[in-house]
């Protein structure tokens, strides 16, 4: 684990977001430990790979990672025992990163709620099922993929030079109002 990326990387690297992802919701009694382990393979080993490769330039130069969560995290919602807990994962890898990765290096987590996206075209692709993740958000509509690629960009900038460990929503309200 660790230098996959390193070759291709620029020296002057100063910035990294880990945007993988996937949509692993099913019941509990119908996921299988190999549905756990695929799931926390792609979010955390794939991010703990990749910072892997990217942290001596980080150090070196200062900068600062994105890694997204999600609001599921913080929210109990049925079916999403697989990726509320890979996304648990990140949550503590953030906190833990940004603890060892000072003063250098600046590492927080967005936590999205559903956004228009293709990995959520199959949730959203319904006008009534659109409708209703629409109504379950405070801010009475179902996130675009700019809301948290707003935030990623601020979180990346110098302007954010005095945050890091944070798990921010990017969720209309969802986590905090609703």
């Amino acid at each position: 684990m660790g230098d996959a990326l390193a070759p291709d990387l620029p020296a002057d690297l100063k910035g990294f977001a880990y945007c993988a992802g996937d949509i692993a919701l099913k019941p509990f009694k119908r996921a299988e430990p190999a549905d756990f382990r695929a799931c926390f393979e792609l979010h955390v080993v794939g991010a703990a790979a990749a910072l892997r490769s990217v942290e001596a330039p980080l150090k070196k130069n200062g900068g600062s990672v994105v890694l997204f969560s999600s609001v599921a995290v913080q929210q109990g919602f049925t079916n999403h025992a697989i990726i509320s807990s890979a996304k648990g994962a990140i949550e503590g890898m953030t906190r833990a990163l940004a603890a060892e990765f000072a003063p250098s290096v600046r590492v927080n987590a967005i936590a999205p709620s559903i956004s228009h996206s293709a990995m959520a075209a199959p949730m959203l692709g319904k006008e009534s099922m659109r409708n209703t993740l629409a109504k379950s958000h405070p801010l009475g509509r179902v996130g675009e993929a700019d809301d948290s690629a707003a935030l990623a960009s601020f979180l990346l900038s110098d302007e954010a030079g005095w945050v890091t460990g944070q798990v921010i929503g990017v969720d209309g309200g969802r986590a905090a109002v609703a």
